[in-house]
């Protein structure tokens, strides 16, 4: 077992630093969900090498404990996608969670993020799953600009009669920024087909990490999906920081008048479905969001631009 530089130990674990754990994330079905990379030991890897094995492994995020103390359960935690770190990752974040509960058992555990501190509770459910529950950092949202708008809109191939109107188009946060665009129809959301570079410029110039797409079946029930061209990923399947940051946006329009659970199906269109259910507290300021994960051996490459 390793130690970082404060002489506390990130996880101690059978598998050797260098390997990648390969989990999905908000899904039962290793065939569903969002793959994500997690390094339960990383603290002799320094930034290059966490990219590196972040663009080998092709998931949309990995997760590495670079620090910690699996007695306190607190662990300091990076995120890397294909190309770049990123401040939080959703999930990764259960995907990591689940990971550390099947060594260390249910429970609580602190997360320590780029983001801000993140707590997860894990647990078993009656079917012998584990399942995590993450508390975002306090969320905000705030109405995009007709620029932002517009630029996003020619990107993806939308106009403005593709959006619904009563859910307005927002900056979203909840770990990291997201452009909120809610589509007028489901058929409008199932067929995306976007310019990759031009919306990943898009994005870099505003600083977002996803366009966090969405319909609205119900008040408590959403159907999303989530270009991450600045990843170098086409597509998330599952998005755990969008959808915390979208439980702020709900908040924030007052479509939320008492505490209420909803459900975001994502990753339908791409054949990898997923369940992410959020907690939002009209009077409160962060999302809870839920889910499950299952190891698998490897789901390849599917979400990332070939």
């Amino acid at each position: 077992m390793t130690t970082d530089a404060s002489g506390t130990s990130p996880v101690n674990h059978p598998e050797p630093a260098s390997r990648t754990l390969r989990y999905a994330a908000f899904t039962r079905d290793p065939a569903g969900g969002n793959p994500a990379g997690v390094v339960l030991d990383a603290s002799r890897l320094d930034d290059a090498a966490m990219l590196a094995v972040a663009a080998e492994v092709g998931y949309s995020e990995t997760a590495f404990v670079t620090g910690g103390d699996e007695k306190t359960r607190r662990f300091q935690v990076r995120y890397f996608s294909p190309l770049a770190e990123v401040a939080f990752c959703g999930h990764a974040t259960v995907a990591l969670a689940v990971a550390l509960a099947e060594r260390l058992g249910p429970g609580e555990i602190v997360l320590d993020t780029a983001a801000g501190e993140i707590p997860v509770a894990t647990r078993v459910d009656d079917e012998g799953a584990v399942l995590a529950t993450l508390t975002s950092v306090p969320t905000r949202s705030r109405p995009a600009s007709d620029a932002e708008l517009d630029a996003t809109l020619a990107a993806l191939g939308w106009t403005h009669a593709d959006l619904d109107p009563a859910l307005p188009p927002h900056v979203a946060f909840g770990g990291n920024d997201h452009l909120v665009l809610a589509a007028a129809s489901r058929t409008r959301l199932a067929e995306l087909d976007y310019d990759f570079d031009g919306l990943a410029d898009v994005m870099r110039r505003h600083g977002w990490t996803t366009v966090h797409l969405v319909w609205r079946e119900s008040p408590e029930h959403f159907h999303a999906r989530d270009p991450f061209p600045v990843g170098g990923v086409v597509e998330d399947p599952a998005t755990g920081a969008a959808a915390a940051a979208f439980g702020g946006y709900l908040r924030t329009l007052g479509l939320v008048t008492s505490p209420a659970r909803i459900t975001i199906r994502q990753g339908e269109d791409m054949g990898r479905p997923s369940d992410l259910l959020i907690d939002v507290d009209p009077q409160g300021t962060r999302t809870r969001v839920t889910g499950g994960a299952v190891p698998i051996a490897d789901a390849g490459r599917s979400s990332q631009r070939s």
